[in-house]
């Protein structure tokens, strides 16, 4: 009887290992959906004309070869998006926030799905957000060749890893001119029996999302502080216009001296005449 209860206990130990000794690969991909069928994606040569305040929309890209399987939820998703939106409000060249539900974003949908948003939601600039989630179950080291938006990002694994990446590329939308990247990374190894595995790996999951989400935020912050010192300094790689009423912010030494000069000479003449 032992003997038995112990096979069967085996058989099952075989039969978990067997089925979990894969490597398991999801991802969006913002190379698939801008650029579909093409080897290397094209830089834009154009100049953008940023009219601030910007008006900025947030979405993620379409999933590819998940088969059915929600790796993160649109509840995450959406609290993501929200968190980005309020580090992007942060700053007085951003006018508007709109969060933009994945149905609009149809797969492989190029720079004319892009346009169609821009239009629809009325905005100038767009941060798509796409992730990578690698997970390594077998034995020995692989690796999973990722191509993001700059190049190729390779994940080395060993059995029980979890690796994942967060990216937010930055674009505006009519000179189709990627403005800035943030990325954010998470690596995870867990210890788990061939029993418990699947719950492990469901665990680490979604962990690694949210770990490599709050490294995205870490670098949004200072890839927008870059960026907001880039369009000051760098008067040829970007045409800057402000908006009816908006003055770009906070004044300047100059602009506060004029405007003191024009007080006191109204005050002058305001006692002259009196």
């Amino acid at each position: 009887m032992w003997f038995r209860v112990i096979l069967s206990i085996g058989l099952m130990l075989l039969m978990a290992s067997c089925a979990t000794n894969r490597n398991a690969h999801h991802s969006s991909s913002v190379v698939q959906y801008l650029y579909p069928n093409v080897e290397k994606p094209m830089v834009s040569e154009q100049v953008p004309h940023l009219r601030l305040p910007l008006r900025v929309g947030i979405a993620f890209v379409p999933e590819q070869g998940t088969h059915g399987q929600v790796v993160i939820s649109e509840e995450e998703k959406v609290k993501l998006m929200r968190n980005i939106g309020a580090h992007f409000k942060q700053y007085d060249f951003v006018k508007h926030i709109e969060v933009i539900p994945g149905t609009y974003l149809r797969s492989k949908g190029s720079f004319s799905n892009l346009d169609q948003i821009a239009t629809m939601f009325g905005i100038d600039v767009v941060a798509l957000i796409s992730y990578d989630q690698s997970r390594f179950t077998a034995n020995g080291l692989a690796s999973i060749v990722y191509w993001t938006i700059v190049g190729a990002y390779v994940v080395p694994g060993e059995k029980n890893d979890t690796h994942t990446m967060v990216d937010a590329v930055v674009y505006d939308v009519a000179s189709r001119k990627m403005l800035f990247r943030a990325p954010g990374v998470s690596h995870l190894h867990s210890n788990a029996t061939p029993i418990n595995l699947s719950e492990q790996l469901r665990l680490d999951a979604h962990k690694g999302f949210e770990d490599a989400s709050k490294d995205l935020i870490v670098s949004l912050d200072k890839k927008l502080q870059e960026f907001r010192e880039r369009v000051k300094n760098s008067p040829t790689e970007y045409k800057v216009e402000h908006r009816e009423g908006y003055g770009g912010g906070s004044l300047g030494f100059f602009e506060l001296l004029l405007l003191l000069s024009s007080l006191m000479l109204m005050r002058w003449q305001h006692q002259r005449q009196a």
